[in-house]
């Protein structure tokens, strides 16, 4: 059986949703050598709208290149989740930011609460490395990229400067979800 996936990234401009869904779109096509298919929406704001970046990862050709269930959404704000949770595939995953999500949907989906946007400001210093942490969970989560592509997807596109920015935000997401979700996490071994 070959490997579909689709993932929705969501939440508010400025959140970085857009530039996630080019990391992991990037991790999966070039590095894990996968079809992928990369959309992006936004608001009309330039800051503080709605938006998202859908990517789906498959490792056959793609058909029909919008998602339509996905299997994973992340969602950075109460907007976001909800709007998008009743498109989640049942059973399906969705990662929130508990900081901005503060009503949990009650539905048939797992939920991982993941203070993204605290830990980018607590742990790494700017808030705008949420993007990035709530990568390091996806990659905790679910095996669909490769973690080291994930990671070098990242490190090749933004500036040499930030890399240890970048690692260390990839890795708080990554170790969070591993320590507060044990038995959910995936099995890395």
């Amino acid at each position: 059986m070959s490997e579909y996936f689709e993932v929705r990234l969501s939440g508010s401009g400025g959140q970085g949703m857009m530039l996630a869904g080019i990391f992991l779109a990037e991790a999966a096509g070039i590095y894990d050598d996968k079809n992928i298919v990369l959309c992006k929406s936004y608001g009309p704001e330039a800051r503080g709208g709605a938006c998202r970046s859908e990517v789906i990862i498959s490792e056959e050709p793609i058909v029909y290149p919008e998602v339509q269930e996905p299997d994973l959404v992340l969602a950075m704000t109460q907007e976001a989740c909800n709007k998008y949770y009743k498109d989640l595939k049942p059973g399906g995953i969705m990662i929130v930011d508990p900081e901005y999500v503060r009503e949990i949907p009650d539905a048939n989906i797992e939920i991982f609460q993941v203070p993204l946007t605290r830990i980018a400001r607590e742990e790494i210093g700017y808030e705008i490395t949420a993007n990035v942490v709530a990568l390091g969970a996806f990659a905790a989560i679910v095996d669909w990229v490769a973690i080291n592509s994930i990671r070098k997807a990242i490190l090749d596109r933004t500036p040499q400067s930030t890399d240890a920015l970048n690692k260390k935000a990839f890795d708080c997401g990554y170790t969070y979800v591993i320590n507060n979700y044990k038995e959910k996490a995936r099995k890395i071994g």
